[in-house]
């Protein structure tokens, strides 16, 4: 695709997907070689203003000037990184020090211009400087090297010529490759096309990711459960480990054993797992609303805002539930597949939604749990789906819209994260508990030999295996 649109184009929109890759040994050397080449151009950026610093000159900080020092330096300075991928840390540099600037000059003075050095830097390519065929990427070098020839370990989803710029770096204890794709917004048929004079509210929770309302009646409710107990189950998981590990962890000043390094390379590789399973567990649920939005030809999304409550100290538990909702993620995973379906998304303020009937709009007292009534005009729904139907009566500038009367509604339940373990029976957990009502509990084993001078507490004839029968043939 050209890098400059025609201005017949349609609307765009950039989405990234991070594909593992499969390398050889020496692969891989070669691509730690180049986030260690990245590392050392941003360490040189610091050194060059560190040294203006001191000298009481201004900062090399635009693009264009810390282009013009690389150039100075010659070819061949940063080992095998072409001048391309050099570029892309200088333009990561400029950004990070004008973005603190203005945010200093907003008042926040504890905010920092970029000083910490990194070992490992990505490295990005922007698209006619690499080439995609494939699962094989070519990825180029300095002049004089051979190029990087690189093995994905699956398919990018996206059609070769939309992707525009392809990142290497080294996360969560693994080299992954992030390809960002320009894509067309979709263009539905006439007679499906979203209508924008059609509103649904949005309520964004921990239980529920999304409970969407809309003025027809018809809402659907996005059960969460999955996501919190992988949340639940991890952070137990990370308590054990670091009670087993506790012993092994390098006292301060301490290098540490290799073993030690293998057990952090362990917890790494579980922190990713963890992280990558709950980040598709939000893109399902966002999925679900954006086709639901699209099915009914919904063309507004009005979506409460609750970032305001991350403010509040609500004492340590709910703090944690909070960090773990993961507010702002789910609002640009929410508005960026509505964008790219044509569906636009508004913010506006939540407050009072949930203490608020959406029938009458009398306040009306919290309930405990998810099922609220109204004493005046006998109302009953459940919280979620009430506080988005009140969310579809308000618009960004603050006043609400003429509130529709509630008929009777048509709930729609879906579920989020079938690809947790324990979310679905044949992929249960190995750490849970087997169900009390019966199921297998494995293979039968042959009982201990019994002790001289001893009585088992069972009596003949009961199994210690409750509500399987008799005991079976011993082996």
């Amino acid at each position: 695709m050209p890098r400059r649109r025609g201005t017949g184009a349609g609307p765009v929109v950039h989405r990234t997907a991070r594909i593992g890759l499969r390398p050889t040994r020496a692969q891989r050397q070669r691509c730690f070689g180049l986030l260690r080449a990245a590392g050392d151009v941003w360490a040189c950026a610091l050194e060059v203003n560190a040294w203006r610093w001191r000298r009481r000159d201004a900062p090399a900080a635009s693009y264009q000037e810390l282009c013009q020092l690389l150039a100075e330096a010659g070819p061949g300075t940063f080992s095998e990184l072409d001048s391309t991928g050099a570029r892309s840390v200088l333009r990561r540099y400029s950004d990070a020090w004008f973005s603190a600037a203005a945010r200093r000059k907003a008042g926040h003075a504890d905010v920092r211009f970029p000083r910490r050095r990194r070992a490992l830097m990505p490295v990005r390519w922007y698209h006619g400087t690499f080439t995609l065929a494939g699962r094989s990427l070519r990825l180029p070098t300095a002049r004089g090297c051979p190029p990087l020839l690189v093995r994905l370990d699956r398919p990018v989803p996206y059609p070769a010529e939309t992707v525009r710029s392809v990142t290497l770096l080294f996360t969560d204890g693994r080299l992954w490759i992030d390809a960002t794709a320009e894509l067309p917004v979709t263009v539905h048929p006439t007679d499906q096309r979203p209508d924008p004079q059609r509103m649904a509210g949005v309520d964004l929770g921990i239980i529920h990711p999304f409970a969407v309302a809309g003025s027809d009646g018809t809402s659907v409710l996005v059960s969460g459960r999955a996501i919190r107990a992988e949340h639940r189950m991890h952070l137990a998981d990370t308590k054990a480990r670091r009670r087993a590990t506790a012993a092994r962890a390098p006292k301060r000043g301490q290098r540490g054993s290799r073993r030690w390094r293998k057990t952090r390379r362990r917890a790494r590789l579980i922190e990713g797992r963890h992280r990558r399973r709950v980040r598709q567990a939000l893109h399902e649920a966002a999925k679900i609303v954006v086709d639901w939005a699209i099915e009914h030809r919904v063309g507004t999304l009005t979506v409460g805002d609750p970032r305001g409550v991350l403010d509040k100290p609500a004492g340590r538990r709910h703090n944690l539930r909070l960090r773990q909702w993961q507010i702002g993620r789910t609002l640009r995973i929410l508005r960026d597949k509505a964008v790219l379906a044509g569906i636009r998304v508004h913010l506006v303020d939540e407050r009072g939604t949930s203490s608020t009937c959406p029938a009458c709009r009398k306040r009306i007292t919290k309930p405990r749990g998810r099922m609220m009534s109204c004493r005046h005009c006998q109302f009953a729904g459940h919280r979620d789906l009430a506080a988005a139907f009140t969310l579809a009566t308000r618009t960004p500038g603050g006043a609400p819209t003429t509130c529709t009367p509630i008929t009777e509604q048509v709930v729609t339940h879906r579920r989020a994260g079938r690809h947790l373990p324990g979310a679905d029976p044949a992929r249960r957990d190995p750490r849970r508990r087997p169900p009390a009502g019966g199921g297998s509990v494995g293979r039968r084993r042959p009982a201990p030999p019994p002790v001289v001078g001893s009585r088992s507490p069972t009596s003949r004839g009961e199994d210690r295996q409750r509500g399987l029968g008799p005991p079976g043939p011993r082996s």
